[in-house]
């Protein structure tokens, strides 16, 4: 269960977004890089798993943002995946570097057009570096019902598998608190940017999940998967390893057994000048085997285009 959180706390960066995400393991996924032609000017990692190659985070040259996490619907007669939540967020950020397309009007035609509505349960984080972002949503029938984030200095929200503004989930309380005290201790010592990045990936590395017996599937876990930023590895290794092997099913399904975790860790910081350093670290390599630390991060620098 992915979490996002975002800030507007620190005085040298007027945004700061961290993001794990969580997904089975064997699930094909590109690392973060500039993307090819007309769309160079988006960089992001991809899934790789659906023919829309969609992302769930991204920044481009000339400061949109955006980063989407999904949530399982309750009831029976919802919309799940009739269209990929992955390419509402592409359809941001892939657009035209010359757009005079406002965060609004992309929202209020999202909304009015009824492709949100057509995804499953997401909430999307979107706008520009300099904010506000809205955090629009498939229950979002009118634009009126749209909250705007980072619209003022000193704001952390967080989000994760579940309606925005649903405070029961401790992953999200804890990890609004923990990123506001990391914030205000990297103030205080006057840290690094790099020692910086390093105290964010603490936050993203916070494991509470309570240990169920060594037999427990992913399904036994689900119930406690909202109680810790970060996810270890659960469920069974060895299921859906031959699936994979032999493709017996639909590309978009093959990969969604065995394995379940904490697979990208992501840290965005924007100072006031409109530099952005993007860092991801990858933990998990598509045979599900752990990456050791450092060898699957990846650094971005750019000054934002304006």
């Amino acid at each position: 269960m992915c979490i996002a959180l975002l800030s507007t706390a620190h005085p040298g960066y007027p945004l700061i977004l961290l993001n794990n995400r969580d997904e089975y393991l064997r699930r094909p996924t590109a690392d973060p890089e500039w993307w090819a032609e007309p769309n160079s000017h988006v960089l992001g990692s991809r899934d790789l798993a659906r023919d829309v190659q969609g992302t769930w985070l991204g920044i481009t040259k000339h400061g949109r943002i955006a980063v989407l996490t999904n949530y399982r619907e309750n009831s029976p007669g919802a919309v799940v995946g009739l269209r990929s939540r992955g390419s509402i967020i592409n359809s941001f950020l892939t657009l035209p570097p010359d757009s005079k397309l406002t965060t609004n009007r992309f929202v209020e035609e999202l909304v009015a057009g009824g492709d949100g509505q057509a995804a499953g349960g997401f909430s999307l984080a979107c706008g520009d570096i300099l904010g506000p972002l809205a955090i629009v949503s498939n229950r979002a029938s009118a634009t009126d019902h749209v909250p705007w984030i980072a619209t003022e200095k000193g704001q952390t929200v967080g989000l994760s598998n579940t309606a925005f503004g649903d405070r029961s989930w401790p992953k999200i309380t804890q990890g609004e608190r923990l990123l506001k005290e990391a914030l205000k201790k990297s103030q205080a010592t006057g840290e690094s940017e790099d020692a910086l990045i390093k105290r964010l990936l603490g936050v993203l590395s916070v494991d509470t999940l309570p240990r169920l017996d060594g037999h427990a599937s992913l399904e036994n876990y689900l119930p406690y998967l909202s109680e810790s930023i970060f996810i270890p590895p659960v469920g069974d290794p060895n299921e859906g390893v031959e699936a994979v092997v032999s493709h017996e099913a639909e590309a978009h399904t093959l990969y969604m057994k065995g394995l379940y975790g904490t697979q990208k860790q992501t840290v965005i910081l924007v100072d006031a000048s409109g530099r952005v350093k993007y860092f991801e670290r990858t933990l998990f390599g598509h045979d599900a085997k752990a990456i050791p630390i450092g060898e699957g991060d990846r650094e971005y620098e750019f000054v934002v285009e304006r």
